[in-house]
């Protein structure tokens, strides 16, 4: 089995569900997730599209945020809506995957936020994504969404049970998503976690060290470990806009979510402009050095 490391796009096209999984992990901590947000229809370099070039610079699967399964569109991207993605695929030889919000009904800090149908934790959703090529779905909460961990839950034994044998299955939040209960470093516990992948989900996401409120390095490190030895992978995130951070604080993150034991690392989609290729790339040599930077940078995606 080939690290995901040192995947070409004709490997990843060959590999199923649990070959990818286990390439990540094969991995040990140096896969990259660039989040990209389509709320706005902009592009930082028109007139290719954000998924080229955070790719270009150094990123192994890409997150679309804001998708909406019923209307598939990215700006950038000229194709019928029912081959956005697969065009998308084509475009960047990348595993492909979206944000799926399951509601919840916790208190809330913030007014909450109504989230279109073709962006929420549905089934109908799950069975469009799969359709539409996408390779992974994140349930997840967008700021004031009001997503908490028991939706996330029941969300995940949905999709699992409809999806889950060809997609991964990524669960947690980046934030408190305006829960009043779910903040800070009450985000999650060892028995969320626990419920997370009993339920079928792959992949547990979690907040990166120092990005949320009282989220320290020994707790994320502590989520990681009791996620792994029940079987699944994790992501940590940047999901607090300090994507936009100056690259010192990118650096600091990248070894401290390194520390932790990750599989994965994400950056959001909040930075100015919605993507920042410098940090992207700054934290990409911080997690694996120059080298397989500059390999994932420069591989052609005919290979």
């Amino acid at each position: 089995m080939k690290r995901l490391l040192d995947c070409d796009t004709s490997d990843l096209k060959r590999m199923n569900k649990q070959e990818r999984l286990q390439a990540i992990e094969a991995s040990e901590g140096r896969i990259l997730v660039q989040e990209l947000s389509l709320f706005y229809n902009s592009r930082l370099l028109p007139p290719v599209s954000d998924a080229e070039v955070a790719c270009a610079f150094g990123a192994d699967l890409i997150l679309l945020n804001a998708f909406d399964c019923t209307k598939p569109h990215v700006e950038g991207i000229d194709a019928k809506p029912e081959d956005v993605v697969h065009t998308l695929k084509r475009y960047t030889g990348r595993l492909m995957g979206l944000n799926l919000e399951p509601i919840g009904d916790s208190d809330m800090v913030s007014t909450q936020v109504e989230t279109p149908i073709g962006r929420q934790a549905t089934i109908e959703n799950a069975m469009k994504a799969k359709e539409l090529g996408f390779d992974f779905i994140v349930l997840t909460g967008n700021p004031g969404s009001g997503v908490d961990n028991g939706a996330i839950e029941q969300a995940i034994q949905r999709l699992s049970n409809a999806v889950g044998d060809d997609l991964m299955i990524i669960a947690g939040k980046m934030h408190a998503a305006g829960s009043k209960e779910e903040a800070g470093n009450r985000i999650l516990s060892d028995d969320w976690i626990q419920r997370f992948i009993q339920a079928g989900a792959d992949v547990l996401l979690c907040p990166a060290p120092g990005t949320v409120p009282g989220l320290s390095l020994e707790t994320v490190s502590r989520w990681v470990e009791v996620a792994h030895a029940h079987g699944a992978l994790t992501l940590t995130a940047i999901g607090t806009s300090q994507e936009s951070a100056e690259p010192s604080t990118i650096e600091k993150i990248a070894l401290q979510c390194k520390m932790t034991g990750t599989d994965m690392h994400h950056i959001g989609d909040a930075g100015l402009g919605g993507i920042n290729p410098e940090n992207l790339m700054m934290y990409s040599k911080a997690i694996r050095g120059k080298r397989h930077t500059y390999l994932r940078m420069a591989r052609s995606i005919n290979r």
